[in-house]
């Protein structure tokens, strides 16, 4: 018995990962907080102004040759959650998305980055739209460093392949969740 514990905790300690440095910021939405109305959707019966947050990161894994962004609300009443932002080719050297990059035709995403198709049905930032007085909906920023300089995606690959490429070729990601509501 003894033995057999102690293969156990040996065989435990060897597949520990220690805690990544990757990290994700925004300094105008903060973790855990609740998302600003003017990253709110313009459309649906919403009335933002639809523009997509700065968004940092730092600690960028070794081997690292691209970045990916998403942002995801897995609480929409889709059955599948609701993609709001792709991004994908992010050049190695870059660590932040500036704001409103998400604009369609934006001038402002660095060179070479490609805005995949978000839910909203446009390749673009569409901002937070949860039904009104449905419980506060969790919205997850995410940045994923690839092992790849591009995802070769084609330009209307649906969130779910977009997002299938991302994790096949993933190194590491860095997220945080901030909440929205809007009442009755």
């Amino acid at each position: 018995m003894r033995k057999l514990l102690l293969a156990v905790v040996l065989t435990s300690l060897s597949t520990l990962t220690y805690a990544s440095n990757f990290k994700l910021s925004s300094p105008e939405i903060k973790a855990n907080s609740t998302i600003p109305k003017s990253f709110e959707f313009n459309g649906f019966g919403c009335s933002g102004e639809n523009k997509s947050p700065i968004l940092k990161w730092s600690g960028t894994p070794k081997n690292t040759k691209s970045f990916a962004v998403t942002v995801y609300d897995p609480d929409a009443p889709t059955g599948s959650g609701w993609w709001h932002w792709l991004v994908t080719n992010i050049p190695v050297d870059v660590t932040e998305l500036a704001s409103n990059a998400g604009a369609i035709n934006s001038t402002t995403l660095p060179k070479d980055a490609v805005q995949g198709r978000a839910d909203y049905g446009m390749a673009a930032w569409g901002g937070t739209c949860p039904p009104q007085g449905d419980k506060p909906h969790h919205f997850i920023f995410t940045v994923y460093a690839l092992k790849v300089d591009k995802l070769g995606i084609p330009s209307d690959a649906t969130a779910a392949l977009t997002g299938y490429m991302i994790h096949a070729n993933m190194i590491d990601k860095a997220s945080f969740t901030a909440t929205y509501s809007r009442s009755k």
